[in-house]
């Protein structure tokens, strides 16, 4: 281990993380997150560290991060260490704004929703910040700080997906009008402080990766390794309804639903794992783990199985 700026705590051993925000319990997307971060965790020899992502207070809901620990469990995941809440870190947030804005790195923006809603509905992952507050804001009223983007591309090897490049994705807001930290900034500052070496995850957060660089870069952080795994669509390529796929897990029914997202995961797991216990599913998952089958996947559009639990 080494000091790092004073308060950051930096291992280089291999490690990887499971971050789920308490906003709802988890669905079988979450699952399908979870299992392709611990598998290839294991794989990697990498410690496995469960952080919960409480940031967003108006959205968390009391007693969920509690559930999900417990769906966790019930699923045979097995993480090291204590559990990380964000919402202990506040302070290590702040510090590191007051970093960034003495660097000239951020500036305040009045831009809303609203006014940024003729740029494809607001979509600033898709076409980036058009730079309207870069000068200063430009009404009055309170403001959001932003993180100013330099112009050079980033470039970084997708573990999945291989070689990625982005471009003119545009100055990110890291501290909200309301003062709460975002979590484009709370997690790279938590991975450094974690010394998370591994980050897999959904390919719906693909297009954060380069902010989190870009912020990485700004900080003096290492940047960790990239894995982003394909999406749970319905049959059409929509995103999974919460009538359907986005309902709670079943703990009732924990071997199928395991062998069924190791299916999603292009693992090809024998259909009658589905019928055995759940130390059972990880033992032949962990022997049968093949990463290069989700070569260049973003999604896979699957029927409903009938291990999710229906209300």
């Amino acid at each position: 281990m080494s000091a790092w700026h004073g308060f950051y705590v930096v291992k280089r051993e291999p490690l990887a993380r499971f971050a789920p925000s308490p906003t709802g319990p988890l669905h079988l997307g979450s699952l399908l997150a979870a299992v392709g971060s611990y598998l290839d965790a294991r794989a990697a020899g990498a410690d496995w560290l469960v952080r919960i992502e409480d940031l967003d207070t108006p959205r968390v809901i009391p007693g969920c991060a509690a559930d999900q620990l417990r769906t966790l469990e019930g699923f045979g995941f097995e993480w090291d260490g204590e559990v990380l809440y964000q919402s202990t870190r506040r302070d290590a947030y702040r510090d590191a704004v007051r970093r960034l804005t003495e660097m000239g790195r951020t500036f305040h923006c009045s831009c809303t929703r609203k006014d940024l809603a003729g740029m494809a509905a607001g979509d600033e992952e898709a076409h980036g910040y058009p730079g309207t507050c870069r000068q200063g804001p430009t009404k009055d009223g309170p403001t959001s700080l932003r993180f100013r983007v330099g112009d050079a591309p980033i470039h970084f090897d997708d573990l999945f997906l291989g070689p990625q490049t982005f471009a003119g994705f545009g100055d990110v807001v890291i501290e909200r009008r309301d003062g709460i930290s975002t979590y484009q900034l709370a997690v790279v500052v938590d991975d450094a402080f974690q010394g998370v070496t591994r980050v897999v995850r959904g390919a719906d957060l693909l297009s954060s990766t380069p902010w989190q660089i870009e912020l990485q870069q700004a900080l003096g952080f290492p940047r960790p390794i990239y894995g982003h795994l394909p999406l749970i669509t319905e049959p059409d390529g929509s995103k999974l309804s919460k009538s359907k796929r986005a309902l709670p897990l079943d703990l009732t029914s924990a071997p199928g639903v395991l062998t069924a997202t190791l299916t999603y995961l292009s693992q090809a797991p024998p259909p009658e794992l589905a019928h055995s216990s759940i130390k059972e599913v990880w033992k032949w998952a962990f022997a049968n783990w093949k990463p290069q089958a989700l070569a260049g996947k973003t999604e896979v559009r699957c029927p409903l199985p009938a291990t999710v639990k229906q209300n």
